[in-house]
């Protein structure tokens, strides 16, 4: 297996018995992971694996949450082939004034939001790890952030994809046109498709002109339904902020807000965005009373520790990203906290309150096996509650191994026929990243 595949990316991009693991905490082993350096090259790696019935794992910049780098443990996990997408780390084209860019699957986030910057524009998805992430990654699991309120997640911003399709074709769908609507939309689905569906090589993105300032306004509140009650205005308000985030009170003791001293205490943080003085100052008026206007660069600086600083409180912790309709937000907030208190952990939420998105979290101990068998209780349970209250059970770390299973309890038979039927489609022999994106 080395050998053909040494001869197809060069010996020197070839590594043998490969740990791989993401921010999920799962991991696993691949005998063989290659680095191929053009789309060609992953093509022709595609190809070879669908001729020997070897099963194929797309790996980006392992920043991902939902273990969907991580291969399927049993006697098939012998044959497969890591496929790192680092080397593609080539800007193709960049016109400003078209405001359009075609990227590599390895071009890191922030390469390409600091280029559109240089340039006056702006690109707005802002997943964590923006050091770390590649634009592959981010296609795949169609990557959100803070400012997904505003702006959309990922998809959004992409006119086109370059993508290996089996049984190793490599080709696009969309490109630098704004508008095609000429078939499928294909682009779409392979989007967020986590690498079951083929390996994104390249997209086209798109830009908008830079807002002329960024603004934000936060204000603590006591109590998580009188910060709901917060939201619910600033939505009321007829300003469109670029984000709205909440931090839940075990949250801000783990991560107080170095502009809101008065945070100590609360039962909700609500943090919002504006990108004029005037909408700054409706979005002052709808939080009320105690709000204040501190610098954007130190929001967020410290919005970008606060997982960081919740894992710290026990030196671990079991996250997932439930999305419910921003109405029940509350209900979420609160049985977050009920959930872990049932299993005997401390619960705590923080996230995208604009888009009803809650990292909700269980705080563990390192290493402690039965603290952790009962946050994955925790967590079923979780996903049961955003069920219930009409969400999903993931807002945009996608399924990956972490959650499989969990599309067949949210979806009725034919939607997960439906999906099914797509992946045996574009994947009749089941090698893409199996397991991964499973009803």
């Amino acid at each position: 297996m080395q050998g053909d595949l040494a001869r197809l990316v060069g010996a020197d991009h070839v590594e043998s018995d490969v740990a791989l693991a993401d921010a999920s905490g799962l991991a696993g082993r691949v005998p063989v992971l290659v680095h191929p350096a053009a789309a060609a090259e992953v093509a022709a790696v595609v190809a070879w694996c669908y001729e020997r019935d070897v099963a194929m794992v797309p790996v980006g910049g392992r920043s991902g949450y939902s273990g969907g780098i991580v291969p399927v443990d049993g006697e098939g996990a012998r044959d497969t082939v890591a496929i790192a997408l680092d080397r593609l780390d080539r800007v193709r084209s960049f016109a400003p004034l078209s405001w359009r860019m075609e990227a590599e699957a390895g071009v890191i986030t922030a390469t390409i939001a600091r280029r559109a910057r240089e340039n006056g524009l702006l690109f707005p998805p802002d997943p964590g790890a923006a050091e770390q992430s590649q634009l592959g990654g981010n296609l795949a699991t169609n990557a959100g952030g803070p400012h997904a309120f505003k702006y959309g997640v990922t998809g959004r911003w992409v006119t086109g994809v370059e993508v290996v399709l089996a049984p190793g074709e490599l080709v696009s769908f969309g490109g630098a046109v704004r508008k095609d609507v000429a078939g499928y939309d294909l682009r779409s689905l392979l989007i967020g498709s986590e690498g079951t569906l083929g390996i994104l090589t390249a997209a086209w993105l798109r830009f908008v002109p830079a807002p002329a300032a960024a603004l934000p306004v936060a204000a603590a509140f006591p109590t998580v339904r009188e910060g709901c009650e917060a939201i619910d205005a600033v939505l009321g308000s007829g300003v469109v902020p670029a984000a709205v985030e909440y931090l839940d009170a075990r949250c801000i003791v783990a991560a107080p807000p170095p502009f809101l001293p008065g945070a100590a205490g609360a039962g909700l943080l609500v943090v919002c965005e504006a990108e004029s003085e005037e909408d700054r100052d409706a979005l002052l008026e709808a939080l009320g009373v105690g709000a204040v206007a501190p610098p954007a660069g130190e929001v967020w600086r410290w919005r970008e520790g606060v997982s960081i600083a919740v894992r710290a409180a026990l030196g671990e912790k079991l996250s997932e990203d439930i999305a419910v309709p921003v109405d029940r937000l509350a209900e979420a907030i609160e049985g977050t906290v009920a959930i872990g208190a049932r299993h005997g952990l401390e619960g705590c939420s923080w996230g995208h309150a604009g888009d009803g998105n809650l990292h909700s979290s269980f705080l563990l101990e390192p290493g402690d096996a039965e603290m952790r068998e009962r946050a994955d209780a925790a967590a079923r349970d979780l996903f049961a509650m955003a069920r219930e209250l009409g969400g999903t059970a993931s807002g945009e770390h996608g399924i990956g191994l972490l959650k499989a299973g969990q599309l067949s309890a949210q979806w009725a038979p034919a939607a997960v026929a439906a999906q099914r039927a797509v992946k045996a489609a574009l994947d009749p022999k089941g090698l893409f990243n199996p397991g991964k994106k499973e009803p």
